[in-house]
């Protein structure tokens, strides 16, 4: 099991870097980001949210599929959006509607650096924009207006008992 980082973590800020090698440790990585998403009952975890700067996430969709995205691009979006509740492994307990593209078309690299594409509707499409967020340096309250986004800060600092200021 691997920690996962809160907001107020300098990792969760940064636009991480390209994965150069695939190797053991990369599967092994995986799998633990897997252990730790499941532990938590999470959807996705991207590699900063366990406080590791790589453009690499992990998504689950609840069908039985699970799919790794190393250094994903989104190709294409819908100009469809819809707007639904997300939350967030770094920001438990805080919840939030957010406005995304109903549909993308996403290309990243798999475990033995093969380029893939797929275009993801649904929980996917929901999953893999909310965790390239994170290896860009977004997390989801940060989609939101700035009065809900201080909403947001506020709940989640009173319900974890954090000092003011702690949490950017």
């Amino acid at each position: 099991m691997l920690d996962i980082y809160t907001i107020g973590e300098e990792i969760l800020t940064i636009k991480c870097k390209k994965v150069e090698t695939f190797d053991s440790s990369l599967n092994l990585l995986v799998d633990a980001m897997y252990e730790t998403m499941d532990e938590a009952d999470g959807v996705g975890l991207a590699a900063p949210q366990v406080g590791i700067d790589m453009r690499l996430f992990v998504v689950d969709d609840h069908d039985g599929v699970r799919r790794e995205f190393i250094n994903p691009e989104i190709v294409e979006t819908s100009m469809e959006n819809v707007a639904l509740e997300e939350g967030c492994l770094s920001i438990p307990g805080v919840y939030h509607d957010v406005d995304r593209p109903a549909q993308v078309t996403i290309q990243a690299q798999d475990l033995k650096g093969k380029t893939f594409k797929i275009k993801a509707s649904g929980l996917l499409a929901r999953a893999v924009q909310h965790e390239n967020d994170h290896i860009n340096g977004i997390v989801f309250i940060d989609r939101l207006p700035e009065k809900e986004r201080s909403k947001m800060i506020k709940a989640y600092t009173k319900k974890n008992h954090l000092k003011k200021g702690s949490v950017q």
